[in-house]
C-alpha cells in the first residue's frame, strides 16, 4: 500500500515537473547536442514510467525502519538540503568535500578516511566536470585560484 501512495504522489510531482520540462523551460540557444531542455524531459519520461510501474505492480515486502535508520535518513536529507544551499556560496569543491566527508562519516568511515574521500570527490569531481567536460560549476572562494587553469 505504501508503494502505491508513494507512486501516486511521485506521479503527481512528475506530471508537474514534466509540464515545466516540456512547456516552460526554453533555452535561447543550444550549446549541447541534446540541449538544456532535453535532460529534464528525459528525466520526466523515465521517472513517469517508474512511478507507473510502482502503481501497477507494487512491492509486497514490508518496510520496517528502525529509529537509528530513520534518524540517518533524516540526517542525510538535512545534509542534502545543506549541500544545495552551500553549493553556490562555497563552490563545488568545498560543498562537495563537506557533504561527502560528512556522508561517509555517517556511513561508518573513520574521520581520516572521510576527509580523504571528501577531498578526492571534491577535487576529482571538479576536474572531471569543469575542466574535462567544460561544465559551469561554481568555484566559490577558489574562483581566482581556479580561474588560472581554465581561463
Amino acid at each position: 500500500m505504501a508503494d502505491r501512495v508513494f507512486a501516486s504522489i511521485s506521479l503527481l510531482l512528475i506530471i508537474i515537473y514534466g509540464y515545466i520540462a516540456f512547456y516552460i523551460i526554453k533555452a535561447p540557444f543550444q550549446y549541447d547536442p541534446l540541449g538544456p531542455e532535453s535532460w529534464p524531459q528525459i528525466l520526466s519520461i523515465v521517472s513517469g514510467f517508474c512511478a507507473l510501474y510502482l502503481l501497477i505492480k507494487p512491492d509486497n515486502i514490508s518496510l520496517d525502519i528502525s529509529k537509528s535508520i530513520f534518524l540517518r535518513l533524516v540526517i542525510v536529507t538535512i545534509l542534502l538540503f545543506g549541500y544545495s544551499f552551500a553549493y553556490e556560496a562555497l563552490g563545488f569543491i568545498f560543498a562537495t568535500v563537506l557533504f561527502c566527508g560528512l556522508f561517509s562519516r555517517l556511513l561508518g568511515a573513520n574521520s581520516l578516511n572521510s576527509i580523504y574521500f571528501g577531498l578526492a570527490l571534491g577535487i576529482l569531481g571538479y576536474i572531471l566536470c569543469a575542466l574535462i567536460l567544460e561544465l559551469n560549476l561554481p568555484a566559490g572562494p577558489l574562483e581566482n585560484f581556479l580561474g588560472q587553469f581554465y581561463g
